[in-house]
């Protein structure tokens, strides 16, 4: 008899991927003085005028709670500031200072040659390759959503 679940197995290379993806990731960003949460953050508002928090928390995945204390914690630091949001007066804008800029400037492109260097083992060919497959699986999951 065979198992209906293949796709199991999948299932668990991808997230055991993504969290040594994660691992190699923040181990760098800790180096920079940040966590997870701030590089993201940071990474998300970097060459933007700034954002909603209902978008900055769509476009980084972090939840609502989490983003409010991060923001919070960034602010603190005077890395963001906030600001009323022109078009909702019950919304914020979060955008990054001077400072916030000047640190988004120098860790933004440090973190992409620290990732460069793993993934510079693989030929763009396979790069390629992968995000395509990827591609298709997340428009599965999108399908699927709407029927």
């Amino acid at each position: 008899m065979q198992n209906k679940y293949t796709f199991l197995p999948l299932i668990r290379e991808l997230a055991q991927c993504y969290q040594e993806f994660e691992a190699y990731s923040a181990q760098n960003q800790r180096s920079m003085g940040l966590t997870s949460c701030q590089f993201d953050i940071i990474a998300t508002l970097g060459n933007t005028s700034g954002m909603s928090f209902k978008e900055l928390g769509q476009k980084t995945l972090i939840t609502k709670g989490t983003l409010t204390g991060v923001v919070d914690r960034l602010r603190e630091r005077k890395l963001v500031m906030r600001s009323p949001d022109p078009n909702d007066g019950r919304s914020q804008i979060v955008g990054l200072t001077e400072q916030g800029v000047a640190l988004f400037e120098t860790v933004f492109p440090q973190q992409l040659d620290y990732l460069n260097k793993a993934f510079a083992s693989l030929e763009e060919s396979e790069i390629e390759h992968m995000r395509q497959v990827l591609h298709r699986l997340r428009g599965v999951f999108h399908f699927s959503e709407a029927v």
